[in-house]
């Protein structure tokens, strides 16, 4: 019997053997939902939803509406970076460190980074009382480099120095608290290489940060690794110190800022989630040039047994017809004769359309089209029709002479409309005499107006 009971006390202690982690919203919200993610590498996996329960507080004799929200985490829960996200734009998540201990904090929805404050876990209320000492000490020293920079008369280098060494004494006295810490490597990561003379040029400044940047970051620690930290500075590296109003110089700072974080990047796995990532932040730009130079230079360099060659062919398939970009080729027979996009001589400037004579809004589009380009000599129209058959189209391109006619039998699933990523009709697409793409309009109206700028 005293056996049996024992066994149903360690029974019980393992089934209530968890860590909780509590939130609060200082502000109600109408999403009713919180996710808690573990971040690996450049991912965020999915550990556990729960609801946000509706509460108030008495503020100043006011009743103010909040949210709060717990998780439970077994004792098996991996240490690391954690997420909870409660809006699915914008502002809407808040990471924290996990380390075997219990964590409570509470935040303003609007303003999480800014507003949190942890009422238990020694791990983030250290690295959060970091984080607010050390940058005010570090802003008062850049508030004294940048106004000599803007000011070469000014003679602050005392003051500099003064404001250097309370850098500095921050660093020193987190970096000793947090030993032996999962914080510890965020802590050293994030020092800064102030130089110790002030410096009297933008250039001297810039080159300092761009030279420094990464010199406290260790890209093969894991802890780092498996936390938003490296993507945060290396987002900051590519995209904002590394930048210029001219467009060609950008383009070489962006391949220069690439070659820079890879370098320091030694395991292959984790070089592809960066470049992998890399390309998805360069497509929310557009910015072909770069994602081409990864793909390329980067993506390509890796070893083969991690390559994905469909990833890199769908890749380039999604960009295939992007402003920039010389219009995917094909051909067809017009007349008799087979004609080819990539030879068209007539005109400076062609409008490659996609129709079709099943859409309702090409059959009012077109023909206006039609009308507003008659006589304009220096344009030529390609108008690709995606049809089920051909019967309404042989009809149809009668009424419209001296466009070139392109009959794309499969409709949507025409292996041209698919390199074009057409998913509607009508689509316009504007060539230069050389093919090249150099506008992508989506109304008719906005087509109108491009070509009246030509």
């Amino acid at each position: 019997m005293k056996k049996f009971c024992l066994f149903l006390f360690f029974c019980s202690t393992f089934s209530y053997a968890q860590f909780s982690i509590n939130g609060t919203l200082t502000k109600a919200l109408e999403s009713k939902w919180v996710i808690l993610y573990k971040i690996e590498s450049t991912q965020q996996v999915f550990v556990a939803d729960t609801t946000i329960k509706r509460d108030s507080l008495l503020t100043n004799g006011k009743k103010v509406a909040i949210g709060t929200f717990s998780f439970n985490l077994p004792v098996t829960a991996k240490s690391g970076t954690y997420r909870v996200k409660y809006r699915m734009k914008g502002a809407g998540f808040l990471d924290f460190i996990f380390n075997k201990e219990n964590i409570s904090f509470a935040f303003h929805p609007d303003y999480p980074e800014a507003t949190v404050l942890f009422s238990d876990s020694k791990e983030n209320i250290l690295y959060s009382a970091y984080l607010k000492a050390f940058s005010l000490k570090q802003q008062k020293l850049d508030s004294i480099q940048i106004a000599v920079l803007r000011n070469k008369t000014l003679v602050l280098d005392a003051e500099y120095k003064k404001a250097r060494t309370e850098v500095v004494a921050v660093q020193k006295e987190f970096l000793n608290r947090a030993k032996g810490m999962y914080a510890y490597p965020f802590v050293k990561a994030s020092l800064r290489e102030n130089p110790s003379e002030i410096l009297k040029t933008p250039q001297g400044y810039m080159s300092n940060i761009t030279t420094t940047f990464f010199d406290n970051i260790d890209f093969s620690n894991t802890t780092l690794i498996n936390s938003t930290f490296l993507t945060n500075r290396i987002l900051d590296y590519v995209f904002y110190i590394n930048y210029s109003d001219d467009q060609t110089q950008q383009n070489n700072l962006f391949k220069k800022s690439i070659d820079v974080v890879l370098s320091k990047i030694k395991d292959p796995r984790y070089k592809k989630d960066i470049i992998l990532f890399l390309i998805a932040q360069f497509e929310t730009i557009s910015h072909l040039e770069s994602i081409d130079y990864l793909l390329e230079n980067k993506y390509k360099q890796l070893p083969k047994s991690i390559q994905d060659q469909e990833f890199i062919t769908q890749k380039k398939k999604l960009f295939a017809a992007e402003i920039g970009r010389i219009a995917p080729d094909f051909s067809w027979i017009e007349n008799g004769e087979k004609l080819q996009l990539s030879t068209l001589k007539s005109a400076e400037n062609y409008v490659l359309i996609f129709w079709s004579t099943e859409c309702s809004h090409c059959l009012t589009e077109i023909p206006q089209l039609y009308a507003h380009l008659q006589g304009n000599k220096s344009l030529k129209l390609v108008a690709f029709a995606m049809e089920k058959d051909d019967a309404r189209w042989k009809e149809m391109k009668n009424d419209l002479p001296n466009w070139h006619h392109v009959l794309g039998l499969k409709k949507w699933e025409n292996e041209i409309a698919r390199t074009y990523n057409i998913n509607a009709t009508p689509n316009y697409f504007v060539l230069d005499k050389n093919k090249k793409i150099i506008g992508k309009p989506l109304l008719l109206k906005d087509l109108k107006v491009f070509l009246e700028q030509l």
